[in-house]
């Protein structure tokens, strides 16, 4: 499973199955990890794969959902949503970055 399921979940379009991003984020929190990341956290990942994608802001906090915290901050960066949720296979690999 993993990263290939992941991968699976943003191709899942090609194969005329409609996933929206939410629903590929939900799956993957809840199938990816253990124990299972709760859903309050699909819209800050979604929100990370945003600001990396549309402008390259790896640094933009993002806020976090109520009774979470990262390193005792209400906020996390996008890179460390990014990296400790997994979502490398929604990000768009550009060299200008």
């Amino acid at each position: 499973m993993g990263s290939n399921f992941a991968n699976d979940l943003v191709t899942i379009g090609d194969l005329g199955i409609a996933l929206d991003i939410e629903s590929q984020i939900g799956i993957h929190l809840q199938s990816n990890h253990y124990p299972p990341v709760p859903k309050t956290m699909i819209k800050p990942c979604i929100e990370a794969i945003d600001a990396v994608n549309d402008a390259g802001l790896w640094d933009l906090d993002i806020p976090l959902p109520e009774g979470v915290l990262w390193k005792g901050l209400t906020s996390a960066p996008a890179h460390a949503i990014i990296e400790a949720h997994h979502l490398n296979a929604w990000l768009i690999e550009r060299e200008e970055y």
